[in-house]
């Protein structure tokens, strides 16, 4: 297997989208197969793994990170140019002279227009464009365009994966492909531990389209407890402290309604034992994570949320430490070595 930080590249260059999720989903169903006993992908596009201890009727641990990535959907031709929507939650403002895919039978390159500063009024210098009045430009003629892209093709905002001085990663898709490539190395820690307990894998879809994969895919698992492995928000200017977590600080472990007392406070217990640097998220409502719809699947489940830190979440160029994704994939190894659920 490769090492986290080319295995966090190699998924974050794979444009998946919120229901369009196929290419990342077999990527990781590839390399996921050698680490488990059995391996699908379900109706919703989940990927499944499953690595069994061997106890018959042995409760199951759930892992879960989403797959998709925020993007756009195809609505409209206009002459050579292409009308958008977006998949998941997108900042207008950044959107002008942005570089894009659309995947069409083949992927286009283009750029979002925008009109050079010389031609805007005063009053649309101040405030962003809404997404219904941007264009998409492919180079392409009408007929050129017609003939490629039809409504209903999805797309991706580009962002290449680079390195920052003192540890730092940037991308698109780090939400949340930085955690599944974490949980991919959990699996991979375990593959040949003696288990007291099923851990099962899951990459879920459409999280950013209102965690919707996760909770079919939970239902079929029957898990009794579940780690769900998401990003939060790194502390960056004219963000509260209250609210956002030093990157580089460690992993975060979320404590409310959303998460059960029993699991989470022994994540807790671990990492103190194992020198692993946490903070606690306080979190008074919905996670807004895969976790909210887990922990109600079926007759409910014991869950409990471990996030790292990321700067600039839903652009093209969020940011986050290396150092914690590690401390993140050492606290849940270290979780399922310790052999108690809770």
């Amino acid at each position: 297997m490769t090492d986290l930080k080319t295995l966090v590249k190699e998924l974050c260059r794979i444009p998946a989208p919120s229901g369009f999720e196929r290419a990342a989903a077999e990527k990781i169903a590839e390399l996921i197969g050698p680490l488990a006993d059995e391996v699908y992908t379900d109706a919703m596009g989940n990927v499944i793994g499953i690595k069994r201890c061997g106890a018959p009727g042995a409760p199951r641990l759930l892992l879960d990170a989403h797959i998709d990535e925020i993007g756009f959907i195809v609505t409209e031709l206009c002459g050579g140019f292409v009308k958008f929507a977006p998949l998941g939650k997108y900042d207008p403002r950044l959107l002008p002279a942005r570089e894009v895919t659309v995947l069409a039978d083949k992927p286009l390159y283009g750029v979002v227009a925008c009109l050079p500063p010389h031609l805007l009024s005063e009053d649309e210098k101040e405030r962003a464009i809404e997404i219904k009045n941007l264009y998409i430009d492919l180079g392409l003629s009408e007929e050129e365009t017609k003939k490629l892209v039809k409504p209903g093709a999805p797309g991706v905002f580009e962002g290449e994966f680079f390195e920052l001085s003192g540890g730092s990663v940037v991308s698109k898709a780090l939400d949340d492909r930085l955690c599944a490539a974490v949980l991919i190395k959990v699996m991979e820690n375990i593959k040949d531990l003696p288990l007291k307990f099923d851990v099962c894998f899951m990459a879920s879809v459409q999280e950013e389209a209102g965690t919707r994969g996760a909770a079919p895919g939970a239902f079929g698992l029957e898990p009794d407890f579940c780690i769900a492995a998401d990003v939060t928000f790194a502390l960056q200017p004219d963000t509260s402290k209250a609210e956002t977590f030093k990157a580089g600080g460690g992993v975060t472990i979320g404590v409310g309604p959303n998460a059960s007392r029993g699991i989470t406070q022994r994540l807790m217990e671990t990492a103190a034992i194992s020198g692993i640097p946490y903070s606690v998220e306080v979190m008074p409502g919905s996670s807004g994570t895969d976790a909210w719809p887990i922990q109600v699947s079926r007759l409910g489940v014991a869950t409990a949320i471990v996030s790292i830190p990321v700067k600039y979440m839903h652009s093209p160029v969020e940011t986050a430490r290396l150092s914690d994704a590690e401390e993140a994939c050492r606290l849940i190894t270290e979780y399922i070595r310790g052999g108690r659920l809770a």
